[in-house]
């Protein structure tokens, strides 16, 4: 097993799990983005015809995983384990959407890192011979993030430019032993780092110097550089969180801009949204990556892509105690060419 590890962070998978399926389920303000026609569903509105904002947390996980199921041409009896989050407290979007499938569930809080944890974790289990198949589940709302973390929508609350606007939207992934790609072959999985950001509508801030750590981990643990990859991608940070982290790689002498890329700034179109500094949730990320990123691997458009989940480890309760926002970032290195590393 030792063999596996290549640093303290990293780990190189010796038979590198494949990506069989993926599924999308989006928000009406997301399917008007600029990737909206990569999603498989996109609402008329941000109910999904439920009664309130947290069902339809759960509707929009159960569609995602059932269009993931059917990509990859299994049911969800064959699922062995499932890796799933949420936004809302304890979970309850997760845990109410996979209460009907009998299948083993480990759920997870990541915030928007949520995914790559779960394809982190998912990949391990597969490639240590404990699972056959595994998916890889998270969603976030716009209104039941903002009922919970912030102000109640009726209170009309002002957003400062540093915010960023909560994805509704949901993605899942479904990974197996055998397939024919793209595949998961690297996971570098990140430390909780806190430089003492106290505001919540700043989270690209907060998030930033976890992200600049866990991708330089990364480098330095696999001996390659930003050139390696045809795309780097962090979610979600926004346009500024994302101009922190390339000014500290640029510290280092190292210029990311060719390469690099935020799923906060991709999922929105600022010139005609109004989103501030672009996306965030654990939805943003999961859609950019089941929806496009994937889908641009499959039509060989990128061949090498390093996904990186950042997510803001706070609560409204740490925030009115003015606690300092702590983030953590997960990278997972996949790619169209399969290495077995024996």
């Amino acid at each position: 097993m030792d063999t596996k590890k290549l640093g303290r962070q990293t780990v190189r998978f010796a038979h590198p799990p494949s990506i069989v399926g993926y599924g999308s389920a989006a928000g009406h303000m997301e399917g008007q983005g600029p990737l909206g026609h990569c999603f498989d569903f996109i609402s008329e509105d941000d109910r999904f015809e439920e009664k309130s904002w947290e069902k339809t947390e759960t509707a929009m996980q159960k569609q995602a995983l059932s269009f993931a199921l059917s990509k990859a041409g299994i049911k969800a009896s064959l699922l062995d384990y499932v890796f799933a989050g949420d936004l809302l407290n304890q979970c309850i979007a997760t845990s109410y959407s996979l209460r009907g499938e009998n299948v083993p569930l480990f759920g997870l809080y990541g915030a928007c890192s949520t995914m790559a944890e779960g394809l982190s974790l998912s990949a391990m289990l597969i490639d240590g011979g404990f699972a056959s198949y595994t998916a890889a589940l998270t969603s976030s709302h716009f209104c039941s993030a903002e009922r919970q973390y912030r102000s109640p929508l009726e209170y009309g609350g002002q957003k400062p430019p540093t915010a960023q606007w909560t994805a509704t939207g949901s993605g899942a992934v479904i990974l197996s032993r055998r397939g024919p790609g793209p595949f998961l072959t690297h996971v570098t999985t990140g430390k909780v780092m806190d430089k003492g950001i106290t505001d919540a509508n700043n989270m690209g801030a907060a998030m930033a110097p976890a992200a600049y750590d866990t991708i330089r981990t990364h480098f330095e643990e696999t001996n390659r550089s930003p050139d390696f990859y045809d795309l780097i991608v962090t979610g979600d940070l926004g346009s500024l969180g994302a101009e922190i982290v390339a000014d500290f790689f640029r510290s280092d002498g190292v210029d990311l801009h060719k390469n690099y890329r935020d799923c906060g700034v991709l999922l929105f179109n600022p010139s005609r949204q109004d989103v501030h500094t672009g996306g965030s949730g654990c939805g943003c990320s999961a859609l950019v990556l089941t929806g496009y990123l994937l889908r641009e691997m499959s039509q060989g458009r990128i061949n090498h892509l390093l996904f990186c989940g950042t997510g803001a480890l706070h609560s409204p309760i740490s925030t009115m105690q003015g606690e300092s926002i702590p983030g953590i970032c997960h990278a997972v290195s996949i790619s169209t060419e399969k290495e077995e590393n024996l």
